[in-house]
């Protein structure tokens, strides 16, 4: 499960492009590649229809081998080479470079013959085309990993087709039937819809046991020996060579890998079949292989690609819910191929998995930067490299954490032990060796690591030429944080006597220090860019020694002759005021010293004090001037009055552009107004200068008056930063929130985002809690920050456990600490369930866990929040969290994947499961121990042993009551991961100012330019990427702004697809991806589909927050507004009624939301002829507006035209009723016959 960690550095360097250079050079220049492609005629070897390819000059030929390979009509080949008249062109040369190839030229593609390598690659490939290759168990992405449920909500068929049929009738009236807004979603929701399997090509394809080929037909060509099922039943061996593939008499006794004539179909003469490529084969020796093919295709069509496509540069999303293992998405089945992967793809010596990953790295970065192409290639490279890097690094720090590599030192502790595997680093997030003592210990060297990794990131994307990193992934893992970095030439050199083996910064602690100047230019451009002042340090003698970066960076000279920087994690000064306000009980203490400030507040003080200096000098400018004026200079005067006004106009609209050059000048200039523009002057930027210390407050010792002077001074400078922080960030953050003028978070994730977006440090979130607990309009937020530190208490305290237990345990810690937390009121007394054969295999094990009580994992809560983010939970706050929501937040931040099922937290719950169906997980009542749920005497006894070994107290009658979660719940836990992959800074600048041109209104080029922009996040990321999503969801939003809805509504649709894939089915950013989708799509015309997905949001918001989300209320409101269209009145209603409920619940009465949510309830009253209630309801709209904003604001007079239109509507049509009721009143009057009866007995009497 990887943990997004794009947004931690979203603000942290600018998406400018390097001083000196115009953006728009490289607009003129990516829109000019759009112009340049031609066509070109792809010839195929064995008379098939020839393909045609769009190309570009600067693509390279091993680029358009990749086209053909994806192309549906040459599918069947992948070892291949083209030729250009007759002559065979190097697949690394750029078309440009092919003599005389240009438009509607004829490529020819001539089949290579076979190495082992591409035999290999080949049997794969057609293995995946055809469909035969099952899933894939994979230890690191986990079970259903990349998952997209958009396809299964709406029946394209049904929606797309333009007949009424009973689908899409069906469908319609899913999505407006009503709504039960007080029903909790089902987990379901997080899952897809059933679906059929999909059609069998072969039954089996696989290696064959007679792998590898002896040596002696190895000389003859053979590669791979294969044996395949058809679809008829019929068995092959079929012989891997040079030239091919063919049918070999083999069978499960007989080695006989020749040629072997076969009849086919079982009537015809018997001849010998063998084809270039496997899939030809196959259509040979199989009659029914195309049909079944064909369908395959058919069905896979019915999925929309983005959901079916392989992930290659990022981590696919790994959901907390997954089906049972029962199910038909996850059953495991038979695949003999699924051991042979290993082998496959990394061929018998293991080579092809070998990488120096360093060097690797290091020549990307050195590839040539100055062209468009340049920094294309350059870029798609370090993307992919990165990914490839951080896969591999991922799954290396599993077997460590496992135990599952042998340590370099096995004689060392085991916080100090070091690993190198796949060529790849790995040591444990602790101080094992006691370099963190005075810190913190190891929850000091746990954080420096996660510190590290991000500043890494952050000088990988300031891509300082000369600088370099080694590549750095941190990984959490069942309560181990493992760090996995990219081998540095010379990092295991031992130094000669006299050398420090560190080039840049300290050594041994602090007390020696180096600074070499070979390493002074590099770290001056990353000093100036992380705004880190020249500042001295000193050593354990007194010795001075001026360092461009802290004292804890440091550098190395690798024995490549490469600068790396090392010990990325104090890039910012020390939190002081965090550190002032630690209480001296030590029980209540931070658990550590590295309370960094982040580098977001220093960039936000640092763009108002640019703003100020710019201020005070168009100040001083207009004092100048009218000292001027005093002196009679009249005529000068004047010029030098209108050139000042020019001049203040300019810099005014330059202050808000955050810019960090050092010249301040109007870069979003119109083209058309040159003239003007050369005559806007400069604010001369020379003397403004902010930069900070980040080794005050740690203990360093000046020796002269002037030293503890200057050390003063940039103490009080970083004094300034923190009051900054609470004086200025956190009372904005609120205050928005407070108006509403920001979104809230609705989770963890969202709410980690927007702090860290603002520089807030999550420690913060007990103050940004209490601040927020006296206000009923941050009550979302306060408790999303509450559940936020419950959460991330919990994982610590979780942590502590699993670290010591071998992975066969972790489940029954898992579920035990989760009964006592969340299921409590179903079980008070909940008892660890371990299996008795594990319990007996890990003897020495050390398992305290099942000592935890729901009042002792209570009492650690409560004193990790108190700890960590010094805040008070408040009484009885187990009962006020809403399980489900917590039950996502921790698995979310543990990894785990749990089963679907209808979790019970409460006896009620229980009960109500037990009374509507048998319970999916129904043993769990009898499964303690990993046993069956027979329930005999033997069991029994065993129970009773376990039970007599568990807490005191702990008895057989709290075995057999239901426990809300048991170890099979937890299905598999996978890891979390950050990593030091930068952002493309090509592919932002051209989005940044595809932007500005249409801001500028220059439309066309603006269109051009994000067209552009989406091209290079598609190049150099690849399609499924989480950066992709993002820039289909800002391409959509700008379509659906400039009137283009068709396009919108197909980049919406692909912006929730990759986000469902790369961040989560239920993430934050999809739910937000399905609203405009949903948007959209009514703007579009199609509202019956927009009701489907705006549906899917609301219950994913139920999912991730529960009830009563403040940013639900515009949600519904659109899906009433979407009602009202299709005069669905009745529901609109019920729909603006709910928006209004929740707004008064969470924004209070009397509001003026409320107030604007009245007046639309008003209408809609109106229209499902609810008159009497529309005007009393219209008129508290009136009512409120007119004492919020007085009588004359055109909300009040708007509100009163419409209280007098209903109310003379409402009088009429009460006239009309009253009639009617009188005129039936008379007609019914003459038929009673009881009034007949008396009129004749009183005429009688009269």
């Amino acid at each position: 499960m990887a943990e997004s960690t794009a947004s931690d550095n979203s603000t942290l360097v600018s998406n400018d492009p390097p001083a000196g250079t115009d953006p728009k050079d490289n607009e003129v220049e990516e829109e000019q590649l759009g112009d340049k492609s031609f066509p070109v005629k792809i010839v195929l070897p064995h008379g098939e229809e020839p393909i045609e390819l769009q190309i570009l000059p600067e693509e390279q030929i091993h680029e358009i081998r990749q086209s053909i390979i994806e192309h549906p009509n040459a599918v069947r080949y992948s070892c291949f080479h083209l030729e250009h008249a007759g002559e065979r062109i190097n697949d690394f040369h750029q078309v440009s470079e092919v003599p005389e190839l240009a438009a509607n030229s004829e490529l020819t593609l001539v089949e290579d013959p076979y190495t082992e390598k591409e035999a290999r690659i080949h049997f794969i490939r057609i293995r995946d085309l055809i469909g035969a290759a099952g899933d894939r168990t994979d230890s690191i992405h986990g079970v259903l990993a990349g998952l997209s449920i958009h396809d299964g909500l709406v029946d394209e068929s049904a929606e797309s087709s333009q007949e009424t049929t009973k689908g899409a009738e069906n469908k319609t009236a899913e999505s407006i039937k009503e709504y039960n807004f007080e029903a909790p979603s089902s987990l379901s929701t997080l899952l897809p819809r059933k679906t059929d399997p999909p059609p069998k090509t072969v039954t089996i394809i696989a290696l064959s046991p007679w792998n590898p080929p002896p040596a002696h037909l190895r000389q003859q060509g053979h590669l791979l020996y294969l044996t395949v099922r058809t679809a008829e039943g019929t068995d092959y061996n079929i012989t891997a060579h040079v030239g091919g593939f063919y049918v070999n008499g083999c069978d499960t006794k007989t080695f006989e890998p020749k040629p072997r004539p076969v009849p086919i179909p079982s009537d015809a003469p018997k001849e010998i079949k063998e084809a270039h490529s496997l899939f030809s084969l196959l259509e040979m020796i199989s009659p029914g292989f195309k049909a079944e093919y064909q369908k395959l295709q058919e069905f896979q069509n019915h999925r929309d690609p983005l959901s079916t496509f392989q992930i290659g540069n990022a981590f696919p999303s790994a959901p907390w819910i997954v089906p049972l293992t029962t199910s038909p998405l996850t059953k495991h089945v038979s695949d003999p191929a699924r051991s042979q992967e290993p082998y496959l793809l990394n061929g018998i010596e293991n080579t092809d998995s070998l990488r120096d990953w360093n060097e690797e790295f290091q020549s990307a970065k050195e590839l040539p930067r100055e062209g468009m192409q340049d920094r294309i290639f350059r870029e798609r490279l370090l993307s992919k490299l990165y990914a490839d890097y951080n896969d591999a690094a991922t799954r290396g720090a599993v077997l460590v954490a496992r135990g599952e590599v042998a340590p370099l030192n096995p004689t060392e502790g085991r916080d100090a032990q070091i690993f190198v595997y796949n060529n790849v680093f790995y040591s444990f997030g602790a101080d094992g060796v006691d370099t963190f003592k005075s810190e913190g210990g190891h929850e000091a060297a746990k954080v420096a690591t996660g510190k590290d990794v991000l500043g890494v990131k952050l000088v990988n994307q300031l891509d300082i030429e000369g600088l370099y990193t080694p590549g750095t992934v941190v990984v959490d893992y069942l309560g181990k944080r493992i760090v996995g970095q990219s081998i540095v030439p010379g990092i295991f050199k031992q130094p000669e006597p006299g050398e420090n083996q560190i080039h840049y910064g300290a050594l041994d602690g602090k007390d020696v220090v180096a600074a070499d100047e070979r390493f002074v230019p590099v770290f001056k451009k990353l000093a100036e860019s992380l705004h880190v002042k020249k500042h001295p340090v000193w050593d354990k003698d007194g010795k001075r020694f001026d360092l461009e970066a802290s004292v804890e960076m440091k550098g190395l000279l690798g024995t490549d002759g490469r600068k790396y920087v090392l010990d990325l994690y104090r890039i910012t000064p020390l939190d002081k005021w965090w550190m002032d306000k630690d209480p001296k009980d030590d029980r209540h203490k931070y658990p550590h010293r590295m309370t960094v400030l982040r580098l977001e507040l220093v960039q936000s003080l640092f763009k108002v004090k640019r703003a100020e200096y710019i201020a005070e000098q168009l100040r001083n400018r207009e004092l100048l001037k009218k000292k001027a004026e005093t002196n009679g200079e009249e005529k000068k005067e004047g010029d030098e009055k209108k050139e000042g006004d020019e001049k203040k106009e300019g810099d005014e609209k330059k202050e808000g552009q955050e810019k960090p050059e050092e010249k301040v000048e109007s870069e979003e200039r119109n083209p058309e107004e040159k003239p003007e523009d050369e005559e806007v002057p400069r604010v001369d930027m020379a003397g403004f200068k902010y930069f900070l210390n980040p080794d005050a407050f740690s203990d360093q010792k000046p020796q002269t008056d002037e030293e503890k002077e200057e050390l003063i001074k940039d103490e009080k400078d970083v004094v300034e930063v923190c009051q900054y922080l609470h004086k200025d960030v956190i009372p904005t953050l609120l205050k928005e929130l407070r108006e509403a003028d920001i979104s809230f978070p609705m989770d963890g994730r969202s709410l980690t985002r927007q702090l860290h977006n603002r520089g807030i440090n999550m420690r913060y979130l007990g103050r940004l809690a209490s601040l927020s607990d006296d206000e009923d309009r941050l009550r979302c937020f306060r408790d999303v920050c509450v559940r936020e530190m419950i959460a991330r208490s919990f994982k610590h305290i979780a942590a502590k456990f699993l670290k010591e237990l071998p992975l066969p345990l972790t489940s029954a810690c898992l579920a035990h600490l989760l009964n006592c937390l969340l299921g409590y009121s179903l079980n008070p007394k909940p008892v660890a369930q371990i299996d008795e054969k594990l319990r007996q295999i890990f003897t020495g094990v050390n398992l305290n866990f099942t000592e935890v009580t729901p009042g002792s994992l209570r009492d650690d809560v409560a004193l990790e929040t108190v700890r960590r983010f010094r805040y008070t939970l408040p009484d009885e706050w187990w009962v006020q969290i809403r399980p489900l929501q917590m039950l996502r937040e921790i698995s979310l931040k543990l990894g785990l994947q749990l089963q679907v099922k209808d979790y019970a937290f409460t006896e009620a719950e229980a009960a109500q499961k037990d009374a509507s169906k048998p319970p999916i997980a129904e043993p769990q009542v009898q499964k303690a121990g990993g046993q069956g749920a027979g329930g005999n005497k033997g069991k029994n006894k065993k129970k009773n042993k376990k039970a007599g070994e568990g807490p005191a107290g702990s008895t057989t009658p709290s075995i057999t009551v239901p426990h809300t979660f048991i170890p099979d719940d937890i299905v598999n836990v996978v890891p979390i991961i950050k990593d030091s992959c930068p952002r493309s800074a090509l592919a932002e600048e051209a989005l940044d100012a595809g932007r500005i041109s249409i801001l500028q209104n220059e439309r066309k080029l603006g269109e051009d330019l994000l067209l552009e922009s989406l091209s290079l996040h598609e190049q150099i990321y690849g399609l499924i990427h989480p950066e992709v999503a993002q820039m289909y969801h800002t391409l959509s939003q700008l379509y659906y702004q400039m009137g283009q809805k068709e396009a919108a509504v197909e980049l919406a649709k692909k912006a929730v697809i990759v986000s469902e894939r790369t961040v989560g089915v239920d993430a934050s950013e999809t739910v937000l991806n399905y609203l405009n989708l949903s948007l959209f799509l009514h703007q579009d015309g199609k509202t019956k589909e927009a009701l489907i997905y705006a549906r899917h949001a609301l219950d994913l918001w139920k999912i991730i927050y529960g009830p009563d989300h403040p940013d639900t209320i515009t949600t519904m409101n659109n899906y009433a507004v979407m009602l009202q269209s299709l005069r669905e009145f009745k529901e609109s209603k019920r729909w603006f009624a709910e928006a209004l409920r929740v707004c008064e619940t969470v924004l209070g009465e009397g509001t003026v939301h409320s107030a604007t949510l009245l007046f639309q309830l008003a209408q809609a009253q109106a229209l499902a002829q609810d008159t009497a209630e529309a005007v009393k309801t219209m008129r508290k709209s009136r009512d409120i507006f007119q004492e919020k904003l007085g009588k004359d604001d055109k909300n009040t007079l708007e509100a009163q035209y419409w209280l007098e239109q209903l109310t003379t509507n409402a009088v009429h049509l009460a006239k009309q009723i009253a009639k009617r009721d009188a005129d039936a009143f008379r007609r019914q009057k003459w038929k009673l016959p009881t009034m007949d009866k008396y009129s004749k007995k009183d005429n009688e009497k009269a």
